[in-house]
């Protein structure tokens, strides 16, 4: 990987991932995606990336992983800032933003 790359561990059927992949894609961000096999055998990127949970999306920027779609969209937004921020400016509104993004992971 060379410098200012970022890298998405991957999983095609994962709405996490799509979260992450659709985050990018608002942002405008250049990302090398790496499909992960879920079933047959995870690489060992995914599994040094991600040790405690082993799962995807995992985002490597310039090799430094960074887990969880909600705490890669937070990381995503908070690294390139603009032109289209994904959360809104005021603190108040971008707590309840996370507490719904928070809440739709656990309850839908």
């Amino acid at each position: 990987m060379s410098k200012d790359e970022l890298r998405l561990l991957d999983f095609w059927a994962s709405p996490f991932c799509m979260r992450v992949k659709i985050a990018l894609s608002e942002k405008g961000v250049a990302y090398e995606s790496q499909e992960e096999d879920l079933f047959g055998g995870k690489s060992d990127v995914l599994l040094k990336s991600n040790p405690i949970y082993e799962k995807v999306p995992v985002l490597l920027d310039n090799g430094k992983p960074v887990v969880e779609s909600n705490n890669i969209v937070y990381y995503i937004d908070d690294k390139y800032p603009s032109p289209n921020p994904l959360l809104p400016s005021c603190v108040y509104e971008r707590s309840r933003a996370r507490f719904w993004a928070d809440f739709i992971d656990k309850k839908v």
